[in-house]
């Protein structure tokens, strides 16, 4: 070969180990994946929404980049009650809220989120991972192309902010309240009129006398958004949302093109990610409590016995009604309720002591 025809080979080869990579592909060849993920939560949100971030710096780093997220807030790419739909269709590959938002879709799908006087945290992760819960879970959404991952909790909920005083369930009658899931199906049955608003909205429509009460989530989350300036009473327990696990979803076709490594990174991060928020809102919402109360002044109440009798009740009936209705959603209430028993004896022993002597 000539000394020219050798300069010009040299150049050629210099110029394509400097050329760019072929999106789909990392430096070493192996497949990349750029995904976006659909959110029903407000932009960097706490907790929720940065959740969500975490979620997608970890995939991308624990998969060395081959697993880039792109993350749309709630109403930046589809509207926070389109997520499903979204995800479904592949308009985006994964998404991330709360299955109680999905009922439409299927009578059994709050059982995935929270259940009223139903499992806290720990016991819906043993239900889920260990209890044959997830399994149900997936075979529902299959029907829908969407793969289900548990993907965070908030823990134990607030009853909500009131703008009147609840002393019995006659003061429960003609209020308009946002609370979604079952949990505004057993309010419906007690006069109160339910409406399902994204959080974004609740600000706005609690100070506008939209609607007379709400509930959104605790301490950490609801003073992030100032409730307290919108409604004078928060009432606790939160019997509507014991342990509310949160989801990600993921479009079934864009899963199946996963190597089988990506696939197991995939859960890992999700589990990872559904220990680190409850974790986060553990520290944060003791934080936010103190605040509320010594700097805001919120009145923190409890809801009088009565009143969560009435409700324990209606929600019995409200869950035998759904389980009449639909094959599927009885075979899940089967199981969560099976699993709520045995939990439940073995928290007297275990539990309850331990935190009644505390």
């Amino acid at each position: 070969m000539k000394r020219r025809q050798l300069i010009t080979a040299g150049s050629a080869a210099a110029l394509a180990a400097c050329a760019p990579k072929p999106q789909g592909a990392t430096s070493n060849g192996r497949q990349r994946f750029q995904w976006k993920m659909v959110t029903s939560w407000p932009p960097n949100f706490p907790g929720l929404g940065t959740g969500v971030v975490r979620l997608a710096d970890m995939l991308d780093k624990a998969s060395g980049g081959r697993l880039a997220v792109k993350i749309y807030a709630g109403n930046e790419l589809v509207p926070p009650f389109e997520v499903f739909d979204a995800v479904s269709r592949g308009t985006a590959e994964m998404g991330h809220s709360g299955a109680y938002y999905w009922k439409g879709k299927s009578e059994a799908a709050p059982f995935f989120c929270a259940v009223p006087f139903g499992l806290n945290a720990q016991e819906m992760n043993g239900w889920l991972y260990h209890g044959g819960g997830l399994e149900l879970w997936r075979e529902l959404y299959a029907k829908f192309d969407l793969v289900p991952f548990p993907c965070g909790n908030t823990g134990v909920q607030m009853a909500g902010w009131f703008n009147r005083e609840i002393t019995s369930v006659d003061d429960l009658k003609g209020l308009k309240m946002r609370i979604p899931g079952l949990g505004g199906e057993v309010m419906a049955r007690l006069g109160v009129v339910p409406v399902n608003i994204p959080g974004g909205e609740i600000f706005t429509s609690l100070q506008q006398g939209a609607i007379d009460a709400a509930e959104w989530v605790g301490p950490y989350n609801d003073l992030a958004f100032g409730l307290y300036r919108a409604a004078k009473y928060c009432y606790y327990p939160g019997w509507q949302e014991p342990g509310p696990t949160l989801e990600c979803m993921v479009n079934k076709s864009a899963y199946e093109s996963l190597p089988d490594d990506l696939k197991a990174i995939l859960d890992a991060c999700c589990r990872a990610i559904n220990d680190d928020m409850l974790a986060e809102y553990t520290a944060r919402n003791q934080d936010a409590f103190k605040q509320l109360v010594e700097t805001h002044k919120v009145e923190f109440r409890r809801l009088p016995d009565t009143v969560l009798a009435a409700l324990r009740e209606q929600a019995e009936i409200v869950l035998i009604e759904l389980a009449a209705k639909d094959a599927f959603a009885k075979r899940v209430y089967d199981s969560f309720v099976a699993f709520r028993e045995q939990v439940r004896a073995w928290s007297a022993v275990s539990e309850v002591p331990n935190f009644q002597s505390r």
